[in-house]
């Protein structure tokens, strides 16, 4: 599959009749909507990565569901998407362009997490709603401005999950004895992970290793290597540790399905014996290699609902003059999870159907 490019779209009003619409957010209360109902909406999305395929299909998403609201609502929505190229600097500038021109909402994916300042002053100063999504900034930052959200996954719970397709696998006494090729009973495994100081990769890692040994299994890892969710880059450091172990890995863990992706490619090109290979995100690809029975399986990280969920988000919160539309999720922390799912060879074609 070639790696996707995002293509940054401006959507082009469908109308400029207005409807009232009242929506509500899945898992959150609106408190309270005031001021005059606005006939044209301007949201600016900035993501970290256009080459980031989970982040592109969420691009697409949120795409998609400006054209169907415009259809549904009447209300004429500009959707500027545009990516940071992984520099924080770059970012930092396109949020002030879209609130400089005065947009209803920013959206924003952060290259660094941990550097929201610069983005949440000049939006606290314009008094503009951010949501962040896909890269959780620290707590701190999010409470110092009551318009700020955030929109994602629960890391720990696709950690959980990525544990649970290994410990299913190894319950199996004729996976199991596939799986320890050297039948020493205990699993030598690599982890790929994504990028240093991503709150997502540190629990994933985390949280998977520590599952699978808390089941009973014993487990080594021989390798660690970081791959920054990037398929090529998986793909030359699980060469390298081919290169260094040809017939002792048995079992790769990887923080996205891109990752996976990418050492699947290395273990093919080596001609290598193919070890269980899991990972995070349920990617178009990675579903047909669960199909094929060439990875184990992976954890649907749902790119549609979350950019469902954003978008309404910002629709809400932009759509009126004056005070804005106020949300909360539970435990009024303006946080939103969408949940991750289990994918394995028995369930992967109800996914591919989903997802056509």
């Amino acid at each position: 599959m070639k790696l996707k490019r995002i293509c940054f779209v401006k959507i082009i009003p469908l109308t400029l009749c207005a409807m009232m619409v009242f929506a509500f957010l899945a898992g959150c209360t609106k408190q309270s909507v005031q001021g005059t109902k606005k006939n044209n909406l301007r949201i600016g999305v900035s993501i970290y990565d256009g080459y980031d395929t989970f982040i592109s299909d969420m691009s697409q998403a949120m795409n998609e569901w400006a054209r169907e609201k415009e259809r549904e609502t009447g209300t004429a929505i500009l959707l500027d998407i545009v990516s940071a190229g992984g520099s924080q600097l770059t970012q930092n500038d396109q949020v002030a362009r879209f609130i400089d021109k005065g947009y209803d909402a920013v959206c924003v994916n952060p290259v660094d997490r941990t550097d929201a300042t610069v983005i949440i002053d000049k939006a606290k100063s314009a008094n503009v709603p951010v949501v962040f999504f896909n890269r959780e900034p620290v707590a701190e930052d999010l409470n110092r401005f009551d318009k700020l959200f955030y929109v994602g996954a629960n890391a720990e719970q696709s950690g959980t999950l990525q544990a649970q397709l290994v410990i299913d696998a190894l319950n199996d006494p004729a996976r199991y004895s596939q799986i320890d090729r050297n039948g020493d009973g205990v699993i030598q495994y690599v982890i790929l992970e994504g990028e240093i100081g991503h709150q997502d990769a540190l629990i994933r890692t985390q949280v998977s290793i520590e599952t699978i040994q808390q089941a009973g299994f014993s487990i080594e890892k021989i390798g660690d290597e970081i791959a920054n969710w990037n398929r090529n880059q998986a793909n030359s450091k699980m060469s390298m540790l081919l290169d260094s172990y040809p017939t002792q890995i048995e079992m790769v863990i990887a923080n996205d399905d891109d990752m996976a992706l990418g050492a699947l490619d290395a273990v093919e090109q080596k001609g290598a014996d193919l070890p269980l290979i899991v990972g995070i995100n349920g990617v178009d690809e990675a579903l047909e290699m669960v199909k094929m029975k060439k990875m184990e399986g992976t954890v649907y990280n749902d790119a549609k609902g979350q950019a469902e969920k954003i978008m309404q988000l910002a629709f809400d919160l932009s759509e009126t003059d004056g005070p804005t539309a106020t949300y909360t999720a539970e435990g009024g922390n303006r946080v939103f999870y969408v949940d991750y799912q289990l994918i394995n060879y028995h369930n992967v074609q109800d996914f591919i159907r989903m997802k056509e």
